[in-house]
This record gives structure tokens, sequence and C-alpha cells, in this order.
């Protein structure tokens, strides 16, 4: 979850529900597809990264939506620029504020599930690609992050280009979720943890770490990953933290 706000609507986007949760594709989400997948050497690659990015994205969100649901929230699905926003029905609609009130604990399970729904998704890619009798090689990337690799007996170039997007794509956008840069998962979960732990620094201190931790990453994928979206992402949500902090945010009086 990239964006604070939610993306006003377009006469363009793609609408669906699932399980009766509503679906909302904004036109500039294949946008951004289109680029990540525009260093692609095939057409067959960059079709099945734009399936990648949009089925991943999806699961991510409905982990959220699914959590929200389990605590009587209602909620909807906005995939957008930034990647994708779950929020609930009254905000959706221009409210302010969720019909139903959380708890900082479930808001943490809430949190957790985008994630974790993507964790074991890219787990039943596996197993599902193991049972067709596929090679499955156990692999790391920066040595501590799991990512096998899968070569599969059948289906050609477009079903093994479309498991390794999924799989990279599932765990890549979990793992960046995780991290503690606000308004990421990972940043709300701290954010809660230290609300609760210290309830009047709590959450100034998890500004600073999302300030602290944007920069490094966004120094790290700049220098070691050469990545410029990652070094431009976690450099924008850095600033946005230390913005807030300018601001106000957190302080006690």
């Amino acid at each position: 979850m990239f964006l604070l706000q939610v993306p006003p609507p377009t006469r363009f986007d793609l609408r669906f529900s699932i399980t009766g949760i509503p679906v909302r594709v904004h036109p500039l989400f294949w946008v951004i597809a289109l680029l990540f997948g525009s260093s692609s050497n095939s057409i067959i690659g960059l079709l099945t990264w734009i399936v990648a990015i949009f089925v991943c994205i999806l699961i991510h969100e409905l982990g959220h939506a699914f959590a929200m649901r389990r605590y009587g929230q209602d909620s909807q699905i906005i995939l957008h620029l930034g990647g994708g926003l779950t929020v609930p029905e009254s905000i959706a609609w221009g409210g302010r504020y969720a019909s139903v009130a959380v708890s900082a604990n479930q808001q943490i399970f809430i949190s957790l599930a985008g994630p974790f729904a993507g964790f074991l998704f890219a787990a039943l890619v596996v197993a599902i690609s193991a049972a067709l009798g596929g090679m499955v090689i156990p692999n790391f990337i920066l040595g501590f992050i799991p990512f096998p690799i899968v070569v599969l007996p059948i289906g050609g170039d477009f079903l093994n280009s479309l498991v390794m997007d999924l799989l990279w794509v599932s765990i890549f956008w979990g793992f960046i979720n995780l991290m503690p840069v606000q308004p990421l998962d990972g940043g709300h979960i701290l954010r809660d943890i230290l609300t609760q732990t210290d309830p009047l620094n709590g959450y100034r201190t998890a500004l600073w770490v999302s300030v602290i931790t944007g920069a490094a990453l966004a120094f790290a994928g700049f220098i070691f990953l050469r990545s410029t979206y990652m070094a431009l992402m976690f450099g924008l949500l850095a600033f946005q933290s230390f913005q807030s902090l300018q601001g106000g945010a957190g302080r006690s009086y």
C-alpha cells in the first residue's frame, strides 16, 4: 500500500467483485505494470509480467480484505499507480472513518494478512509445480530471502515464465511491504506496536524509523540492486515520513 489517499474513480476503471469484495483497477495501474515489464526481452515475458503483477497484488490486497471482514469491516480494493490499497467501504465512498473500529492488535493482523497471503500463494505455486513434475531448486535472494527456481516440463516458455514471475512478485512484494516504512504494512505494524508500548511518543518513534529505514533502503536499492524505482520509491516514502515529523505528527504536548 503506497498511497494514503483513495485515488478518484475514472470512467476507464475496470470494476468487478470477488466474494462480495468490490475491486476497482485504476488505468494507471496498467501503465506501471507495462513499465515494469518493459525490460522483458519478449512479448511473452511482457504478458506474463503484467499478469503476475495483477494477480499477486490482488491476492495481497485480498489478504487484507478477508482479514478486515473477519473483524466486521466491509472493504473495497483499489489497484493504482503505486500498487494496491484496501480501505473500508465507508472511506472508499468518501467517508473519513471506518464504520467498525478495530483494536491495535486486530489492525496488526490485518496488516500482516496481505504479505502472508502472497507468501502462501507462492507456496501454493511451488506445490502445484512440483505436483506437475516440475523441478524445484532452492534459492535465496540476498542470501536470506527464499526464492525457489521452478522449471516445468509442460507449458513451454509462457507457463515457465508465468510461474517464475508469480513467485518473484508475490515474494518480493510481500517482503517489501514488511519493511518498517510508512505507509507500508510493516510501517503500520511498527506504529501499532509502538503506540501500545509508548502511547506518548510511539508514533513519532515509528516515523523516525520510517525515515531512517526508507533512506537506507533507497541507498541500497540504487547502489547494490541498481534499481532506480526502488530508490525513488523508498526515498519518497522516507521524505513523506520526515514531512509528517516536521508537521508535528506524533508529537506529545
